[in-house]
Order: C-alpha cells, then sequence, then structure tokens
C-alpha cells in the first residue's frame, strides 16, 4: 500500500510538515509495510519558504529583520538552483529551460524563496498588537533586498498571512523609495497612521533588481467593497468605523505610487491586488511584480499531480473543512482530485462542517465539545488518535 500524505496546517496548531509527521508516526504504529509518501502542502502563509525549499533541496538563510511593529526578530529565506524546480514550476514562474543554460560553466541562476509571514505575519503579533495603522511590511523589504544582494536572478514571494495593510510601502522603502513629508522628512516605515504627512516620493529600485513573482490566490481588488481593507482589514484589527478612512487614505497612497512610478491607475483593479493588505498592487507597481496562481505553483513545484497518481490510498487535512473547500485550494483541491482519480481518500481536520461526500472520508479530530484553546493544544494528540482509529482495521 503506498499512502500520499499532503497536509496543509492546523492553523495556529500544527504546521504542514508537523501534521504529516504525526500522522506517518501513526500509520507506521499500525501498518509498518505501508510505503509513505510525505508531501507537506503551503499557501503562500507559513511554512511556505520551508516546504518549497527543502523539497528542492534548497538552502535557508536566517537574518534580523524588521517585525511587524518594529520590533527586530529573526526571518528566514530560502535559496533553490534553478535546475532543481520541476519543468512545470519553472513554467509557471516564466523561466524557460533555455536559462539553464545561460551562464556557461557558471552555476544555474538561483531563485530566492520568501516568506511575508516569517517578517510580516500576524502571527507574529498577540490579538492586542494587531492595528493595521501600525503594522509595515519593512521586514519583507529587507528579506527581498537580501536575497538581491546574494545574487538571486529571480524572488518568489509568498503573501498569506500578514498583519499588513500599508500597500507593500513598507517593503518599497527598504528597496530605494522614500515617503516624504512635505519639508522633505523621511517617513520610515512608511505606516498607515503616517500617511496624511506623506506629501511626495523619491527613488526608486535598483535597475539591476530580479525579477519577483508572487504567488497569490485571492482575488481581490485593491479598494471597495471586495478590497483588502474592507476584507482582511478586520482579522488584522481593524475597526469597523475606520473602514472609510483606511481605504480613502490607501487609494491617495496608491495613486500617488502610481504617478511616481508611471504604472496605470487600473492597477489597483486588478484581481489580486488587495492581497496581504496591497503588498501584492505595491509591488506589482513599484518592484514590477507578477502574479501567479500560488496553489497551481505548488502543486508543480512538489510534483503533486504524479504523487497523487502513484498513491493507492491519499490522506490530507488542515485546521477547518467546510462546505467551501472542495471547491477552494489545498487540502480541498487535493480530495476533489483524488476523488476524480478514484483513489480512496480520508481528510483529518480539527472542524468538519462539510457535507458528505461520497468516495471521501471525513475525521474531526477534535472531541466534541472541547473549547477551541484546548483544541490547538491538544491538536497533535488528537491528530494522531484520529488517524490510529480510522485505520486500527485497515
Amino acid at each position: 500500500m503506498r499512502v500520499l500524505l499532503a497536509f496543509d496546517k492546523f492553523k495556529d496548531a500544527l504546521t504542514a510538515p508537523q501534521a504529516c509527521a504525526l500522522t506517518a508516526a501513526a500509520l507506521r504504529a499500525r501498518h509498518p509495510e505501508w510505503t509513505l509518501d510525505l508531501c507537506p502542502l503551503a499557501d503562500g502563509g507559513e511554512g511556505f519558504c520551508e516546504i518549497l525549499t527543502a523539497a528542492a533541496q534548497g538552502s535557508f538563510e536566517t537574518i534580523t529583520v524588521t517585525g511587524p511593529r518594529g520590533e527586530p526578530l529573526a526571518a528566514t529565506l530560502g535559496f533553490v538552483s534553478l535546475d532543481r524546480i520541476p519543468p512545470a514550476a519553472r513554467r509557471l514562474l516564466g523561466l524557460s529551460d533555455s536559462q539553464l543554460s545561460t551562464l556557461g560553466s557558471q552555476l544555474p541562476p538561483t531563485v530566492a524563496l520568501v516568506e511575508m509571514a516569517g517578517a510580516s505575519g500576524l502571527t507574529l503579533l498577540s490579538p492586542a498588537r494587531r492595528d493595521p495603522w501600525h503594522t509595515t511590511s519593512l521586514g519583507t523589504g529587507e528579506l527581498l533586498r537580501h536575497a538581491a544582494a546574494r545574487g538571486a536572478t529571480t524572488i518568489l514571494l509568498g503573501v498569506g498571512g500578514s498583519a499588513t495593510h500599508d500597500l507593500g510601502l513598507g517593503a518599497l522603502s527598504a528597496l530605494g523609495l522614500s515617503f516624504l513629508s512635505a519639508d522633505g522628512t523621511p517617513l520610515t516605515p512608511p505606516v498607515p497612521a503616517d500617511w496624511p504627512r506623506i506629501e511626495r516620493l523619491h527613488g526608486s529600485l535598483p535597475a539591476d533588481f530580479p525579477s519577483l513573482r508572487i504567488a497569490c490566490d485571492v482575488a481581490n481588488p485593491l479598494l471597495g467593497p471586495n478590497g483588502a481593507a474592507a476584507i482582511y482589514g478586520p482579522q488584522k484589527g481593524l475597526r469597523p468605523t475606520d473602514l472609510a478612512r483606511l481605504d480613502n487614505e490607501s487609494a491617495r497612497l496608491a495613486l500617488m505610487l502610481c504617478t511616481h512610478c508611471a504604472q496605470p491607475d487600473a492597477l489597483m483593479d486588478t484581481p489580486g491586488a488587495g492581497a496581504a493588505g496591497g503588498i501584492a498592487f505595491g509591488l506589482m507597481a513599484g518592484a514590477r511584480a507578477q502574479l501567479i496562481p500560488g496553489f497551481d505553483l505548488v502543486s508543480a513545484w512538489l510534483d503533486l499531480e504524479n504523487r497523487l497518481a502513484a498513491a493507492d490510498l491519499v490522506i490530507t487535512g488542515e485546521g477547518r473543512f467546510d462546505a467551501s473547500s472542495l471547491s477552494g485550494k489545498g487540502p480541498g483541491a487535493l480530495a476533489a482530485r483524488a476523488l476524480a482519480l478514484g483513489k480512496p481518500t480520508h481528510v483529518f481536520a480539527g472542524a468538519v462542517t462539510a457535507s458528505p461526500i461520497a468516495g471521501i472520508f471525513l475525521h474531526a479530530i477534535t472531541p466534541a465539545g472541547i473549547p477551541l484553546p484546548t483544541a490547538l493544544r491538544e491538536a497533535a494528540t488528537n491528530l494522531a488518535a484520529a488517524v490510529r482509529a480510522a485505520f486500527s482495521h485497515a
């Protein structure tokens, strides 16, 4: 029996690699003869850098950057040789196979992987410190700057799980842009609370800055009822009474950035421009970044289609599995694909609210009546117990 274990994270409880490892240990105790293929998933948030870098046998570096509220913190980025990235993933990145030989006898080009959640992420802040008026993406920009200084030819940025709504201006300030008050004083970092003082922009990114790709699965524009502030602001601490003011200030700064960088205002309406507090918009305007479908890239990078085809049994899961999961990304998309291929599929989740689905076995790992803090704390124990129970007689 060949089993594909492809978990996403259980938010605030287990990383994707931890969930895969726990499930593997539980299965080996019951079925040591099974062959297990561990394939942790990532959605652009926590784990994005670690999972993709490790899958391509890359290397890691940890540097000190500016956290979302200005405190120094350690953040990690990855470096992967282009020839270790599967061809399908290279094509999604817009990197052709011919680029492998463009440097003659030199080493193949390097792709750097940067995870916004590790430098400017929501989980880095306690709930009391979450406030989009005062959080910055400066640390993410410092990671991008380090990747460029280390010689990366392409940078891949995952933007899930951000704590910010600064349009990526903090990141751009680390890369060469200045945001000036009326008397020419630089406002660094340019957090939204200081935006009313910004009168003009100065500077630009280096001409040789690497090509930048953003893994993004959301389709929100920058502004309006489906924009970044309206949809994602509340989880970052935005008060309902401040929504209109933040959206208006976002529009003013976005127009200034477009004018300064000679980009069309319509960039604000691009699907995905509102990702991660508008950093997708800011980096498209200021760094010529391109958006690419995140889950499609992860699937290609991990060779998920071939690993799925080789499996006799598929086991996946995440923190919550609900009615929208099968039409979404991650474990839901994997389960739907496995179902189409006729593969027996088990989904383990902290909470399951999806209706029963023929061919997919749904397992809620949290016992009924357990408070959320307890469920998060005991997720590892509950996952292992649920897996052992499900496969005790298989």
